[in-house]
């Protein structure tokens, strides 16, 4: 199903004519066949005489009556809107049409367990999707009360963004509707909700059970909470600690914006085959099933579930109560919403150490995207729905909220909030624009924002910041040096074809670390620092002993790119385990990444860093990012000839430190998973075959998914039968199951295995959108040999590089956006040479391909060129372990 446009200009101008007044939608759901049937009735004011359209993608259109008058379907049905011509001040439209199940998770996305064969409905709607379920304006200013009648199997449960009613006889909808009443069937009448925009509306239908609590909202109302979830999955759902985390939420929440929770109830709904983490439909906030853990989750996934369902209840007061006008300001919806989230994690849940776990992974994801030839301002230039939907990007979300961070900093904590208060208080049920929060900020905090809005928020890139220092011998000690000069300079970080970014102003702090008398290296001095020109003295320095390192953007209090002296990188990397502090550390190790990935240092020293320390860190998500790091620096930042021996060096030290850690621990489950991935020599494939068949290893439970990890990873080695697949996935027929089954086959690292999963992914194109994303898991395992080349591809198919860049524009004419975006990404070739040159005359062919096609092509060629310098810098390293030690 091919993806479909809408301009601002066109949003601009039919929300400048027409103001809708309510819709009311009946919706027959019986989760069977292709389709389903929806009979609208949709009220609105106009400019008299005026024509405009309403944005409907349908698999077919019955009747269209326009103010009593029944429109001629060939002249008014497009593809993906209805033309509604001769507008009267007042309008009444009713549309019956039918629309379609989807299995990409857009739209109405349907899914059958194969535990049950039950069928399970939910809807996702942001960006332009709701069109795919009713007829709709589908853009965020035209606010209206949605009323949902729902027709369902009577066993199944129905959910919306208003309470959900008690089910009754379905008879009199049916008979409305000229049909005949169905066996076993239902209906849920559904009340108006609020004026809401419809990328927030939600429909989720099925027999998903559910457990209920309730809590009191600031102003005494009573607030219903429900989870639900599928039945098969329902003896996994810890309700208690979901629940703990809601209701620490809203209390932080209601308390720091000063405005009771806005909807009458509250529902979280763990879904299958969800495409995002969650989404902030009002009231009814759905949720990738993962977070469900029927298996042991790292502590660093349990951190982020918890950082996840904050961020979507922040979302009910910043992007439902208060909305954005246009999409040009998504970043503000879920920057703010990012922000909030790790602030209420630091300060409402076990997580204090939240902020550490943004700076590990949200700002490492900043940095990459801010890198990227794509990079935008965090407010980005959104002239369509074609822009918009490929901006959900570290910019958008991680950026945003480093800067939101800096900006309360700025204005004052307690300013802020009483800002927030006032915009909400303001703009409650409308639509807003940036200046529109600014105004408030200003009126709160006494500070002119206009500066600050043009540097941080309108202009793209970052900044390096690096430390020099100038020593001099002590008067009291010859062995022994004083800092005769402490400067700090920054630049912009120039990316060809991009703007170069201003200086920003920047906050931020040096870090003295010396050591003690126990051997640790502790902060003994900090130096807050306001850097708003290119350079600037840290006069307090003058004076002191030299420190043993030199911590440039201490505390991690600003955004930008730093390097530190020489020396103090050099320390640093030797001794991290001495740190006690683990953002130190972090901070230590992002800086050594960030110059590997620049191609300024061998991957092979951050490679050997991290063998040396990786035991001395503690912090989950910190520990978790190093490790899927140390994948890339081996699989992509060293030559291919080299990855082999590294590999098996690598799960040889992950081993020493899984049997040194604490047995059982978190820390210890890690080092497991990363011997599984790691495992290359005969020894170690033996070692995993080993533990497919025991119940434990080391205090580690050998679960479900672990045994899926094992299998894969042998697949991948072609280490293990067809029949032991076959095997796995009898003993666990879940729809998890069936993915790591797809999984594995594809791992294979065989023609025959990569062609038939390549086959696969390009020819079926109904294919549900986890299953196709399970498939490119495998396939890209093990696709470029110790050579470089790739495995070769089995007739009819050339090879797989030549393949994809043949299809990938048609994927674009042919797939919904997010199957599209997965094939483009994630079968894109692993980088050579041949890779580069093809990807470049690829976009030099062809200039007026899809915008958002365009800027994946391009962040794929970037990052295929930074893989291929990090491979040149690190061959020109004999033995980088040297270096490290």
């Amino acid at each position: 199903m091919p993806q479909y446009n809408l301009t601002r200009d066109e949003a601009r101008s039919r929300s400048s004519h027409i103001d809708v007044t309510s819709y009311e939608h009946t919706l027959i759901l019986t989760g069977r066949g292709d389709s389903f049937r929806v009979r609208s009735r949709i009220r609105f004011t106009a400019d008299p005489d005026a024509t405009t359209f309403i944005d409907a993608i349908t698999a077919s259109v019955e009747r269209i009556v326009l103010n009593g008058l029944d429109l001629e379907l060939a002249e008014v049905v497009a593809p993906s809107r209805i033309t509604l011509p001769g507008l009267a001040a007042e309008n009444e439209l009713v549309i019956d049409a039918h629309f379609s199940y989807m299995n990409t998770g857009e739209g109405l996305h349907r899914f059958v367990d194969p535990i049950d064969d039950e069928v399970y409905l939910y809807s996702q709607f942001e960006v332009p999707d709701a069109r795919r379920v009713f007829p709709v304006f589908e853009q965020p200013d035209l606010k209206a009360p949605f009323s949902f009648t729902v027709v369902a199997p009577e066993h199944w449960t129905v959910v919306s963004n208003s309470p959900t009613p008690t089910p009754g006889d379905p008879a009199e909808t049916f008979a409305d509707l000229g049909e005949e009443a169905a066996e076993g069937m239902a209906v849920w009448q559904f009340a108006p909700t609020t004026p809401i925009s419809s990328y927030i509306t939600a429909i989720i239908a099925g027999p998903y059970r559910s457990v209920h609590s309730e809590l009191v909202s600031s102003d005494g109302q009573p607030v219903p909470l429900g989870l639900y979830c599928r039945e098969s999955l329902f003896e996994y759902l810890d309700s208690d600690t979901l629940f703990r985390i809601t209701r620490a939420g809203f209390e932080f929440f209601e308390r720091e914006f000063g405005v009771p929770y806005p909807f009458e109830k509250y529902d979280q709904l763990f879904v299958p085959e969800f495409n995002a983490g969650a989404m902030e439909n009002a009231g009814a906030v759905t949720i990738l099933e993962n977070y469900i853990f029927r298996s042991r989750p790292t502590e660093a996934l349990v951190e982020r579930r918890t950082v996840t369902v904050l961020h979507e209840l922040a979302h009910m007061w910043f992007g439902d109560l208060v909305t954005m006008k246009w999409w040009n300001d998504l970043w503000l919806n879920e920057s703010f919403a990012e922000f909030m989230s790790t602030l209420a994690t630091a300060e409402a849940t076990k997580y204090t150490e939240a902020w550490t776990t943004f700076a590990t992974i949200e700002k490492s994801w900043a940095y990459r995207q801010d890198q990227l030839p794509s990079t935008h301002p965090i407010v980005a230039p959104i002239e369509d729905l074609a822009d918009v939907e490929v901006n959900f990007d570290g910019i958008t979300y991680a950026k945003g909220a480093s800067v939101l961070k800096q900006l309360v900093a700025w204005v004052g904590r307690a300013e802020f909030f009483a800002g927030l208060a006032q915009y909400f208080e303001k703009h409650a049920w409308a639509n807003t624009e940036l200046d529109d929060l600014l105004r408030e900020l200003e009126a709160t905090s006494g500070r002119d924002l206009a500066t600050w809005s043009k540097l941080w928020l309108e202009e793209s890139g970052v900044n390096l910041i690096e430390a020099s220092v100038e020593t001099a011998p002590a008067d009291t000690d010859e062995e022994s040096e004083t800092v005769t000069r402490l400067q700090v300079t920054q630049k912009p970080w120039i990316i060809e074809g991009q703007p170069v970014p201003s200086l920003r102003p920047h906050r931020l702090a040096i870090g003295f670390y010396s050591e003690n008398a126990e051997g640790r290296l502790v902060r003994t001095h900090a130096f807050p620092l306001d850097l708003d020109s290119a350079e600037a003295d840290v006069p307090e320095a003058v004076g002191l002993p030299k420190p043993d390192v030199i911590v440039v953007n201490d505390a991690d209090l600003t955004y930008a790119k730093v390097r530190f002296d020489p020396e103090s990188m050099r320390v640093a990397a030797e001794r991290l385990s001495d740190f006690d502090d683990s953002l130190t550390q972090l901070i230590v190790l992002s800086t050594l990444w960030d110059s590997v990935r620049d191609g300024e240092l061998p991957a092979g020293v951050y490679i050997e860093t991290l063998l040396n320390h990786l035991g001395a860190i503690s912090h989950s998500s910190g520990l978790l990012t190093q490790m899927r790091q140390l994948e890339t620096a081996v699989g992509a930042y060293l030559p291919p000839a080299e990855r082999a021996q590294a590999h098996t060096r690598v799960a040889d030290r992950l081993g020493e430190l899984f049997a040194s850690a604490p047995a059982g621990s978190d820390q210890a489950f890690q080092f497991l998973r990363g011997v599984i991935r790691h495992a290359q020599s005969p020894a170690q494939i033996d070692e995993l075959r080993q533990w497919l068949d025991a119940a434990e290893v080391g205090g580690i439970t050998i679960d479900t998914d672990l045994k899926w990890e094992l299998l894969i990873a042998l697949s991948n080695h072609d280490a293990i039968a067809e029949s032991a697949i076959a095997d796995m996935a009898a003993e666990d027929p879940s729809a998890t199951g069936q993915r790591q089954a797809a999984t594995a086959r594809a791992a294979r690292a065989t023609s025959a295995a990569k062609s038939q999963a390549f086959t696969r992914m390009i020819d079926e194109v109904d294919l549900p959108n986890s299953e196709l994303g399970a498939l490119a898991n495998g396939f890209a395992m093990g696709l470029q040999t110790d050579t470089g080349e790739l495995i070769a591809a089995e007739a009819p198919l050339l090879d797989f590089a030549t393949e994809y860049f043949q299809r990938v524009s048609g994927w674009w004419e042919t797939r919904t956006l997010e199957m599209a975006q997965t094939m483009t990404l994630r079968l894109f070739p692993p980088a050579t040479d041949h890779t580069v040159a093809q990807a470049t005359a690829w976009l030099t062919d062809h200039p007026a391909a899809p915008k958002g096609l365009l800027r994946l092509m391009r962040e794929n060629l970037a990052d295929a060129q930074r893989a291929l310098t990090a491979q040149e810098t690190s061959s020109m390293v004999e033995d980088p372990s040297k270096i490290a030690r």
